[in-house]
Parts: structure tokens; C-alpha cells; sequence
């Protein structure tokens, strides 16, 4: 099958897009926001930089995983048929060597030179996106969007266990806002893509349940996103600068939302779906940022 066996030689991008280089910079973003939060100061700088090194292998070893059980599913979609499986320009091997350098890599520089329980937490995300999701959930339940969404979620833990060691309630919280965001994030895509999933048999929502029912429920899980994204400000993670962010970014998903709902606007799902990456990147920049700002103003304070 040329999906499985290499009938042309492949080139480094081919490698790097199997990765999910741009999911993987939103996933280091996250983590990074993680770090931050972690400590009232600054970031030990041998920490942030082996801890985002080894997690984006081992994120893109994961996704290389995803590129080759997918490989025949993409073929058949216009939006992933040029992938460099699904084409053959990388083959089935090749892939799985790739997948396993890029992962083993990722763990050692995670277990030696940041901390094992970021390494193994790391794993076990590795193992839920990497085959409990791609293999199994994908193609079982309509709602493999919302139980795999928790191995996707978990980047923001994993940079406060690469500075912290542990885990504690506020890598925890920012784990919940991003597994609330993500059934919303994926579910206005497949609304977009709904007759490409429908072709090759995988059960997202719209092609189980229909629009309207998934839209309803994108703006279900966009009013627990707004509630969780405030829970920061409420236990006192974060201050007025980031209750104003999170709720002017909440009011624009949820203008995007009702969209949605009304049906009117044939380019709102896709729209949702690209103003949902913007909203989650913007969201954690002015944590971020709001975080220093609270730390500077106590340090101000207690002189």
C-alpha cells in the first residue's frame, strides 16, 4: 500500500510535519504558561529549556503515531490527503523509527535532566493520544473528542511539574480549562468537515448526532469553558488584568457560539475554529502576564 511503504524519498519537512509542528508550539505555549505559574519568580533556565525540549518530542513522537494509524483515513480527506503517510513519501517503518527516536529522546532529557514525574506523566500522555485515542476512541464514540481531550490537556501540568516536581491544584486548573476548551475547539471543525469524517466512518458528533445537536452542545461546553477560565481569578491564582482577558475572550467564543447556533453563517464553524486557537493562546499570555504583575505588585508592597 503506498500509505504504509515509502515509494519516494522523503525530505526533513516531511519528518517535521508528521510531528504537528504548529499543535505542538500551542502545546509548548501552554506548557510553558505552566512554568510560569509555578513560581513567583523567574523560571530556572535549564528547566524551561530541557523541559520544552522534551516535551515537544515527545508530543511529536505522538503525533507521528497519529500520521501512521491515520495514514488510510487521510488519504481519503481533502484536508490530510498530502500528509507524508498518507502520500507514501514516508513509509510505515520509517515512521515508526522516527516515532520511536523522538520519543525515547524526549523521556531521557525529561527523566535526567528536568524530573522523572514529568517524564512519566508525559508518557502516560504519549500512551492516551498516542493509542488509547488514535487507535480506539477516534473510531469508537462520538465522544472520543471529549475523553481523549484530557491527554491533550495536560501541557500546562507538565510545565508546572518540570519546575515544581509536583502536582498540585493550580497545574491541575489550568488541565481543566483547556479540556473544557477542547470539545468546542474540535467540534466546530468537524462541523466544518462534517462530510469528509462521514466518508472515511468516524463517528464525530455532527456525523452521529446531527448539526444542531452539536452545535447546542459547543455552546454547552463554551459556558463551562467561560465559568472554568474564571475559576483563576476566583481562588485567587489571578487578578482583576486577567478577569477582564478571560472575560472579553469568553464573550467573543460565546458570540461564536450563538453563530452557531443561529445557523446563518456558513463559514461560523470554521471561524469558531480558528478564533478558538486565538482565544486560548491569547487567554494564557494574559495569565501569564497578570501572574507577574500580581507578584510585582506584592513585592512592591511588602518592601
Amino acid at each position: 500500500m503506498t500509505t504504509l511503504t515509502a515509494t519516494q524519498s522523503a525530505s526533513w519537512r516531511d519528518y517535521l510535519e508528521m510531528t504537528k509542528p504548529r499543535v505542538v508550539l500551542l502545546m509548548l505555549l501552554c506548557a510553558l504558561v505552566g512554568m510560569f505559574l509555578a513560581v513567583p519568580g523567574m523560571v530556572p533556565l535549564d528547566k524551561l529549556v530541557f523541559g520544552l525540549i522534551g516535551i515537544a518530542l515527545v508530543a511529536g513522537s505522538a503525533a507521528v503515531v497519529n500520521h501512521i494509524a491515520d495514514a488510510e483515513i487521510d488519504a481519503r480527506m481533502a484536508r490530510t490527503r498530502a500528509r507524508p503517510v498518507a502520500t507514501g513519501r514516508v513509509g510505515f517503518r520509517q515512521g515508526l523509527i522516527f516515532s520511536a527516536l523522538t520519543g525515547i529522546t524526549g523521556m531521557v532529557v525529561l527523566y535526567f535532566l528536568v524530573n522523572p514525574l514529568t517524564a512519566w506523566l508525559n508518557l502516560a500522555s504519549w500512551v492516551g493520544y498516542g493509542l488509547i485515542y488514535t487507535l480506539f476512541l477516534k473510531r469508537a464514540t462520538p465522544q472520543n473528542i471529549v475523553i481523549g481531550g484530557l491527554f491533550g490537556a495536560a501541557p500546562p501540568l507538565f510545565g508546572w511539574t518540570a519546575i515544581s516536581n509536583s502536582v498540585d491544584p493550580g497545574g491541575l486548573l489550568l488541565v481543566l480549562i483547556i479540556f473544557a476548551w477542547t470539545p468546542p475547539h474540535f467540534w466546530a471543525l468537524a462541523l466544518d468537515r462534517k462530510d469528509e469524517y462521514a466518508s472515511v466512518d468516524v463517528p464525530m458528533l455532527p456525523v452521529t448526532h446531527g448539526d444542531a445537536y452539536t452545535r447546542l452542545h459547543i455552546l454547552y461546553y463554551t459556558l463551562i469553558l467561560i465559568a472554568g477560565s474564571l475559576l483563576p481569578f476566583v481562588i485567587g491564582m489571578s487578578g482583576l488584568l486577567y478577569l477582564a482577558g478571560a472575560l472579553a475572550l469568553g464573550a467573543g467564543f460565546l458570540y461564536w457560539a450563538i453563530e452557531l447556533m443561529r445557523a446563518k453563517n456558513p463559514r461560523a464553524p470554521i471561524e469558531t475554529f480558528r478564533y478558538s486557537i486565538v482565544y486560548l493562546m491569547v487567554l494564557f499570555v494574559v495569565l501569564v502576564v497578570d501572574h507577574y504583575l500580581v507578584v510585582n505588585n506584592i513585592g512592591v508592597l511588602g518592601r
